[in-house]
């Protein structure tokens, strides 16, 4: 049987084409081989070898193993071969068919299993909780649980004190818990192609967060506490009504006679009194607002330009907060060139804000 290694510590039989019989002979045959010998075996590598149940070799025969992947395979357990593995600290079981009663071997959470395992990917099956025994091994630093069923989150995801990259993308996750706040070494959040529709405001507690995924989701707004993420570096939000009808609403829809009519009786001050004018152009005339723009000095109604005023955010990008300009000449920078006293500070302003925009652009859409 041919095998790819790299010295002696790793044995590698990705996609071997050999029946399951023949597999557990050789793993047995190596096993045998190493007892008694100092070079221990410490990676294994069985992906897309037609897996169906792990090797029965696995139980005793190598005790100092460290990663074991079996992704790809046709799995609906983990056996208990798995507990045997008491120094493993890498487990790949992606793309089987795990998520059924009985996935994972009784006696996982007493296992020395919650002291060695720090990565565990089981993302591409068949999950539809997060099973609870995986919430007891307090050592994982990286938990990998995309493409599944999931409909929720457990609240004692805040178990999992050592995690740093938590990806759930691609599952049918309604709400973020805010328990979730309380992983103090979280880098990495995925939560990408879900159905969430809010982020909760707590998640501002997460000070190691770096990179934050929530593309593809039912999201509308975000809490403005997101702003204390100081060392958020990534944040990505395309795909989700917030930003869907952000774009959509950067169309401008010229204003209608009477808007441009009342508009020019309040820009000139023009003055009337309550039995000049029938009650609802009255009305009309009172809802007027002022456009922010401090070079501009107009009003609008009904019409207005949509724009986004950007926050600073970390340093690195900002975030949007909407703005309603009286004109479309409002929102351009090139508009105050004309103004011979604007001043450099006020045009550098304008430069920054320009790149924030576009830096901002790539954040959402990108």
């Amino acid at each position: 049987m041919e095998e790819a290694a790299i010295g002696d510590a790793e044995l590698n039989w990705s996609r071997l084409n050999v029946s399951a019989e023949a597999l557990e002979s050789e793993l047995e045959a190596r096993a045998e081989e190493r007892r008694g010998s100092r070079e221990a075996l410490l990676r294994l590598l069985l992906p897309y070898t037609r897996l169906t149940s792990l090797p029965r070799a696995l139980g005793g025969g190598f005790p100092h193993l460290q990663l074991l992947d079996v992704s790809g395979n046709a799995l609906t357990a983990l056996g208990p071969e798995l507990l045997t593995l008491s120094g493993l600290r890498t487990l790949l079981a992606r793309n089987n068919r795990l998520g059924g009663p009985g996935s994972l071997p009784k006696g996982l959470a007493r296992s020395p299993l919650c002291r060695s395992l720090q990565v565990l990917n089981l993302s591409g099956n068949c999950f539809q909780e997060v099973p609870p025994s995986l919430l007891e091994l307090r050592a994982l630093q990286t938990l990998s649980l995309g493409g599944n069923q999931l409909q929720s989150i457990p609240a004692e995801i805040e178990n999992l004190q050592s995690l740093e990259c938590l990806y759930l993308g691609g599952n049918f996750i309604k709400e973020i818990p805010p328990e979730l706040a309380n992983l103090p070494s979280l880098n990495y959040l995925v939560l990408c192609d879900n159905k969430i529709q809010s982020v909760p405001p707590q998640l501002s507690q997460l000070h190691s967060l770096r990179s934050l995924s929530l593309h593809n989701n039912l999201l509308t707004y975000l809490p403005r506490e997101i702003l204390d993420l100081i060392h958020l570096e990534e944040l990505s939000l395309r795909g989700n009504p917030l930003v869907v009808r952000f774009v959509r609403d950067l169309t401008y829809d010229p204003p209608t006679l009477l808007e441009l009519a009342a508009r020019t009786i309040k820009i000139r001050s023009v003055s009337y009194t309550p039995y000049d004018l029938p009650g609802n152009l009255l009305r009309y005339l009172g809802s007027a607002s002022n456009c922010p723009n401090p070079k501009c000095g107009g009003v609008y109604f009904d019409c207005c330009v949509r724009q986004i005023k950007f926050v600073d955010f970390c340093g690195k990008y900002r975030l949007p907060l909407m703005h309603y300009l009286c004109s479309p000449e409002c929102s351009s920078p090139c508009s105050s060139a004309s103004h011979s006293s604007t001043s450099q500070s006020e045009s550098d302003s304008e430069d920054e804000a320009s790149v924030a925009a576009h830096r901002m652009q790539k954040v959402l859409l990108g």
